[in-house]
């Protein structure tokens, strides 16, 4: 379904090829001359911004689609999948961001191997690049869904350029054109969700007719959701800040420790009122949009806006879209050259970044491959992070509690995990149990397991 066309969607298309064109310029301008600073932006980037980057790479366009999607069908509880960040980056500033700062990597790879040796480092890194290549394919799906309501191209040429223009983005400058570039997508990605909501909310008129003809559990804080699902969001962001790639080197490009903590107070300020936003409209649009396909519950609203709005909206959606492709990508292509390329090639530092350059390439159009399918946004969004879980468990375990670090349990516990999440999921969560709680529990067994084994070899 299409609501922009004829003269609209050519001043729209317009407008917004200007602002890819203006933006891409800006991210050339500002690249780094060396893989330091395509990698962490050569460790001088000021707080503020690191706490926007970590804001939204947290919740780029598969949370803002995916949130109003998910509440189109459940309730505003939706915004629970968003506001469970917040709780995550307070916990990571609080415990965590300190030591991983200290330990001088990048990578959270890089940060586990100083605590339990390089096999476990590939093994991270591996489930790691598994996670991100899925949290990108969400984003393409998403990003193609805004694109598909403005120029009316269906989701697979919306997917490709999509693909086209992030990868030129993210790959033209890395980290330290990324940073900056991203302080003004996100200016315009939140904007956007103001707008809608605000547009959402005129178009009601009266909130109680709303009360009134949906469901109760529509405005009920767990809605079709359930605490269980909304306590799996909950640990499954926890877990997932605590070990994604994107967020460590943003953290890492922070001037500083004591910086680098701010950072993920901000973000976590950010966070609450954009998750209620997106509730809020997912909730407003099955009200006024009761038949259309759920994944068009935010976007819809850009055929009921007059030009400028749809402008700024359309951008600050596409926005998000190169915001997060941007951060996944690379946070791929760290963990291959790192972990994968450089260590057994060795390669200069000229060769290191014209490798990475032809690499972000790739990255960036490999997700095509899988075009053809249409995910649950939502539901594979919570799937790559649930991933992310063991790796953030194992790493605590690391820091906290060495007497139960063991470099085979470790192993064996992140492998096992990402077999049988993965079955799980495509299982479709049987018994009703979350795929995070199978995250959540199979590496702590495992590391438990493996410590009494040791125990009883040393009391024998």
């Amino acid at each position: 379904m299409t609501f922009l066309t004829g003269t609209t969607s050519i001043i729209v298309l317009i407008c917004v090829a200007l602002y890819i064109i203006v933006t891409a310029w800006l991210s050339y301008k500002w690249s780094g001359k060396s893989n330091s600073d395509f990698m962490q932006g050569g460790k001088s980037i000021p707080f503020i911004v690191v706490a926007v980057m970590l804001f939204s790479n947290y919740n780029g366009i598969m949370a803002v689609i995916g949130t109003a999607q998910r509440a189109f069908v459940s309730g505003i509880a939706a915004s629970w999948s968003i506001i469970a960040a917040a709780i995550g980056f307070i916990l990571y500033g609080l415990i965590f961001v300190k030591k991983l700062y200290r330990t001088g990597s990048f990578t959270i790879s890089g940060a586990i191997r100083q605590k339990y040796g390089p096999s476990t480092q590939i093994i991270v890194s591996l489930i790691m690049i598994y996670a991100m290549v899925m949290l990108n394919l969400n984003s393409y799906f998403s990003g193609a869904s805004v694109l598909h309501e403005i120029l009316g191209t269906n989701l697979q040429v919306s997917m490709i350029l999509i693909a086209v223009v992030s990868t030129i983005y993210y790959s033209i400058g890395g980290m330290k054109s990324v940073a900056k570039i991203t302080v003004i997508h996100t200016i315009m990605k939140y904007l956007a969700v103001i707008i809608i909501a605000v547009v959402a909310w005129k178009m009601v008129g009266n909130i109680q007719l709303v009360s009134q003809k949906l469901p109760s559990f529509y405005f009920s804080v767990t809605g079709h959701i359930g605490w269980g699902t909304i306590i799996g969001w909950i640990l499954t962001s926890i877990g997932a800040i605590f070990s994604t790639q994107f967020i460590e080197q943003a953290i890492a490009s922070a001037k500083d420790e004591k910086d680098a903590q701010k950072s993920t107070f901000y973000a976590a300020g950010m966070v609450i009122p954009f998750g209620l936003a997106l509730g809020l409209i997912g909730v407003l649009s099955r009200y006024l949009f009761p038949k259309i396909n759920a994944l068009y519950a935010l976007p819809v609203f850009l055929g009921h806006m007059n030009i400028i709005l749809i402008v700024i909206c359309s951008i600050g959606l596409l926005a998000s879209v190169f915001i997060g492709i941007s951060a996944c990508s690379l946070a791929i292509v760290a963990l291959i050259m790192n972990d994968l390329y450089i260590p057994y090639f060795n390669p200069s530092q000229e060769k290191q970044l014209r490798v990475t350059h032809i690499l972000s390439i790739i990255v960036g159009l490999f997700p095509l491959i899988f075009m053809f399918i249409t995910p649950n946004i939502l539901a594979l969004s919570f799937f790559a992070k649930a991933l992310r879980v063991a790796i953030a468990i194992v790493a605590v375990i690391a820091f906290y509690l060495p007497q139960f670090k063991s470099t085979i349990s470790a192993n064996v516990a992140l492998i096992v995990t990402t077999v049988l999440t993965t079955v799980w999921y495509l299982l479709g969560n049987p018994f009703g149990i979350n795929d995070t709680y199978i995250a959540l529990l199979t590496p702590i067994v495992v590391m438990f397991v493996g410590r009494l084994i040791k125990s009883c070899k040393l009391v024998s």
